[in-house]
């Protein structure tokens, strides 16, 4: 998966990442790249609802991999 948008690097950096120690960085960069972009989404009527949509995913997929390390069966 090639990124698209800039925040997606952040996000596809926390998805891939093996390393449970180095997750919780990655997260909150990730959902930091993502926050300040739906800032920027609130002023801009000419957004993509195709962008729009990987957002929803993303933040479902971070959501999910912060559920599962800190999980204690990783």
């Amino acid at each position: 998966m090639s990124p698209t948008y800039v925040w997606q690097q952040f996000y596809q950096q926390a998805i891939l990442e093996t390393d449970h120690s180095l997750l919780p960085v990655l997260i909150r960069a990730a959902q930091a790249a993502i926050d300040l972009r739906v800032e920027q989404l609130r002023l801009d009527t000419r957004a993509s609802a195709e962008e729009r949509e990987a957002i929803a995913d993303a933040l479902t997929g971070l959501r999910v991999l912060t559920r599962e390390s800190t999980s204690p069966y990783h």
